[in-house]
């Protein structure tokens, strides 16, 4: 037993294929608490089944160390299981074990395994991986703390000062630990985004050119939320004298992705299907990172809240693209489970022109799912217009929760 702080957004995602013949596998970018939630449910388990025999290996423990691929994997268990036992098994950073698969699906045609495990790689499930294992596995993904979550890390009400805060620092989970100093904090987020730099990208991809994967980042996390394109980045890293082909760009990008730092978002057609190919939007896994990484400042709180709100979206379930039709831009559009939403985000609404425009895209939509306009206005309660919800972004982050 070990304290903790409860996640029941994802702990409830995980109770239904508890004991069921299926890999559980959380996944998600360093340090946003997968490694916590597996201790959880491992706890959960042990207290549902006292006889059950719990194994935990953690790739990040020296101890573990020797286990280097799948036939290490299936050493290690041939010598620690007990016969005739059912055993929870729980491997915490499992892309660090090369093959990891061949003895997973090798444990799964056995009646006594149940396992879960943890990545930090978006490309984990993915290929011939995802084919390998097809059927025999659920993917959770795991973000950082939602607003709701910040609240109840940090033993805080929600407020305007509040979320402030959010935005400043983002939501890992280990922040509650430093107090809420800034020096501190960005201190630690830069730390970790060396880490993820560094070991996740460089070494993982044999990457070369490093200043220039550093530079494609904070080009990222200066254009939080503008339509970019992988030539619109060559052509500006031209301008500073870095001369990058486009392919190489596209290839750095996926990188950066496939270890959660950064989300592409596409761009759809408003009213159809149409997926657009060129030109998307890429927002942060954790804002505080990215603030961390080229500065917090006001004149970018336009950038922030769209960050946290896609975020947001994220974590309630949607599947999310950025929505075009000809010179109008809806910000988001949301779909789960057959629902859609449309949201707009705008940081206030001071002039007649920002007013017509966030709010005329939406009255331009002809269907009748929700619409959102969600802005940093000093608003008492949610107000109405022609149909259209308008609301602060910090309620907006607890009410789809």
């Amino acid at each position: 037993m070990f304290e903790y702080i409860e996640r029941p957004l994802y702990i409830n995602k995980v109770r239904p294929f508890i004991g069921k013949s299926l890999i559980k596998v959380l996944t998600g970018q360093r340090r946003v608490g997968k490694s916590y939630l597996l201790l959880q449910i491992k706890d959960i388990i042990e207290k549902q089944n006292p006889g059950i025999q719990t194994i935990y290996i953690n790739k990040e423990q020296h101890e573990f160390s020797s286990i280097r691929n799948s036939d290490d994997l299936f050493a290690y268990l041939n010598e620690t299981v007990k016969k005739k036992s059912k055993v929870a098994l729980f491997i915490d950073e499992i892309q660090d074990i090369e093959s990891f698969e061949v003895t997973l699906r090798d444990l799964l045609t056995r009646d006594q395994f149940d396992i879960y495990c943890t990545g930090s790689n978006a490309k984990l499930l993915s290929g011939e991986l995802a084919t390998f294992l097809s059927g025999r596995y659920i993917e959770i993904k795991v973000f950082g703390l939602s607003y709701s979550e910040f609240l109840t890390f940090h033993n805080t009400t929600n407020s305007v000062q509040t979320f402030h805060e959010y935005l400043k620092i983002g939501g890992l989970p280990y922040l509650i630990n430093l107090n809420n100093e800034m020096q501190v904090v960005y201190e630690y987020l830069k730390s970790l985004y060396n880490t993820i730099l560094l070991k996740d990208v460089v070494t993982r991809y044999k990457i070369r050119n490093v200043k220039f994967l550093e530079n494609l980042v904070h080009f990222a996390a200066d254009n939080v939320g503008s339509l970019v394109s992988s030539k619109k980045i060559s052509d500006y890293l031209k301008s500073q004298k870095i001369n990058i082909s486009t392919q190489i760009v596209i290839d750095y990008l996926g990188y950066l992705e496939s270890t959660f730092l950064i989300f592409k978002v596409k761009r759809t057609g408003i009213e159809g299907k149409k997926i657009f190919e060129i030109g998307e939007k890429y927002f942060f896994e954790d804002i505080g990172i990215r603030n961390a990484i080229i500065g917090y400042s006001i004149n970018d709180i336009h950038k922030i809240l769209e960050n946290i709100v896609y975020l947001h979206l994220r974590m309630a379930g949607y599947s999310v693209t950025v929505g075009v039709e000809g010179k109008k831009e809806v910000d988001f559009i949301a779909q789960r489970s057959g629902e859609k939403i449309y949201v707009q985000v705008a940081y206030m609404l001071t002039h007649k022109d920002t007013i017509d425009r966030e709010f005329g895209n939406l009255l331009d939509i002809p269907d009748n799912f929700p619409k959102y306009v969600v802005t940093m206005d000093e608003i008492r309660e949610i107000s109405s217009y022609k149909g259209i919800k308008h609301m602060h972004v910090k309620d907006f982050c607890l009410q789809l929760a």
